[in-house]
């Protein structure tokens, strides 16, 4: 009997660390976010633009095993944006900027060790883009929203149990000649 006793307390205790470890990545979670933004399309000069991507993203994420699955929502801003001299006539100029940004995916991923989680995300699309054409005439403005999809991949380290840092790549498709985005960012978030 006595070794029943002990045989269940130490499956038990045993049992116990594994449970912890499985609920290490479940749950919601807050992060803000800051990156290298990359703009392609034909819209203006060489077709590109570089910035700054910043904003924050919420999720939620529950583990099974080893195995991490969740749902997120985004909202960044961009500093990309380029200027064209010269378009039409002789000293007027074109100004073309990146707006908001949403974003609402999935992501899958693996523990791995105790402490990373490696994913792949994607998900829906929703970019604002600007427009401004100043000549002698005046200034006319454009705002377009444009949809497309998301694809990346990123690592996740806990700092703590709840604490985290992330470091993500990410393709966007605006649908072939509207443009596309590629994104290299690092985040800081909290996990509840």
């Amino acid at each position: 009997m006595r070794k029943l006793i002990l045989a269940a307390l130490a499956t038990s205790a045993a049992a116990t660390p594994a449970f912890a470890q499985d609920a290490t990545f479940t749950g919601p979670r807050a992060e803000a976010i800051v990156g290298w933004d990359h703009v392609s399309d034909d819209s203006i000069n060489n077709g590109s633009r570089d910035g700054v991507v910043y904003g924050g993203q919420l999720g939620y994420d529950y583990q099974t095993g080893k195995a991490v699955f969740g749902v997120e929502g985004e909202v960044t801003g961009s500093t990309a944006k380029n200027t064209a001299n010269g378009v039409l006539v002789a000293g007027d100029r074109l100004k073309s900027s990146t707006g908001r940004d949403l974003y609402a995916g999935v992501r899958a991923g693996v523990v791995v060790g105790e402490r990373a989680l490696i994913y792949a995300k994607g998900g829906y699309d929703n970019a604002r883009f600007n427009s401004e054409y100043t000549s002698t005439t005046g200034t006319i403005e454009d705002h377009d929203t444009l949809e497309g999809w998301r694809l990346g991949a990123g690592a996740e380290l806990k700092l703590t149990d709840k604490a985290y840092l992330k470091g993500e790549y990410r393709y966007t498709n605006y649908g072939g000649v509207s443009g596309e985005r590629h994104q290299v960012l690092g985040g800081v978030g909290v996990r509840f």
